[in-house]
């Protein structure tokens, strides 16, 4: 296939690398990291709403998968074990992130730091409005996830910004397809509430 790119063929011998990385394989493990980083990292994003927990949430992910490979019992199941695996390590930093504030944490306050403040700033001063618009509407997409119950939050994710299919979703929650469907079904009926409501103040 002419534009088949290097992460197409890697991804095509994922089966291959995930048995070497299994064996003890650092070379092979490395290339699964550098092929599923950056998934793993925007769903700990869009599930933290935060560039730092998000970061906090891959690096434990990777460090927990080279700890627990064994545990892997069929290739073909990585996906949605390593999808666990995140899920669980997001719990972790929420609940660590808890533990060091002293108090339930504050999504608005998140999005509020510096880091935010610069990019939105960057946005204005060299961004046509059409991009900036965009921006600003993911960025209350963002802000709106974080309002919805841990349950929804997590499906309208993996479903809908990472795609996975229902099967997967039920697999590595443990629910049945119908849940994971009533659980996205919900969480897109509120998240569309929450836009209308916030469009309609403005």
């Amino acid at each position: 296939m002419i534009n088949e790119t290097l992460l197409d063929i890697a991804m095509s011998h994922a089966d291959r690398l995930i048995l070497k990385a299994q064996s003890g394989d650092d070379e092979a493990f490395n290339i699964l990291v550098s092929l599923w980083y950056k998934r793993i990292y925007n769903y700990g994003f869009k599930y933290a709403g935060s560039h730092d927990m998000a970061m906090d949430i891959a690096q434990n992910t990777f460090i927990a998968v080279h700890q627990k490979f064994s545990q892997l019992r069929e290739v073909g199941s990585f996906k949605t074990w390593l999808y666990r695996i995140a899920i669980n390590c997001s719990h972790e930093e929420m609940r660590k992130q808890k533990r060091v504030s002293g108090m339930s944490i504050s999504f608005t306050n998140d999005r509020e730091n510096d880091e935010k403040e610069i990019e939105i700033e960057d946005d204005i001063r060299y961004q046509p409005d059409l991009k900036l618009q965009r921006q600003e509407l993911a960025d209350l997409i963002m802000e709106s996830l974080q309002y919805l119950s841990e349950e929804q939050r997590i499906i309208v994710i993996m479903k809908e910004y990472e795609g996975l299919k229902f099967r997967e979703i039920a697999e590595t929650l443990d629910i049945s397809e119908n849940t994971a469907k009533s659980r996205l079904y919900y969480g897109l009926k509120h998240l569309r509430s929450m836009l209308s409501n916030v469009i309609h103040e403005h």
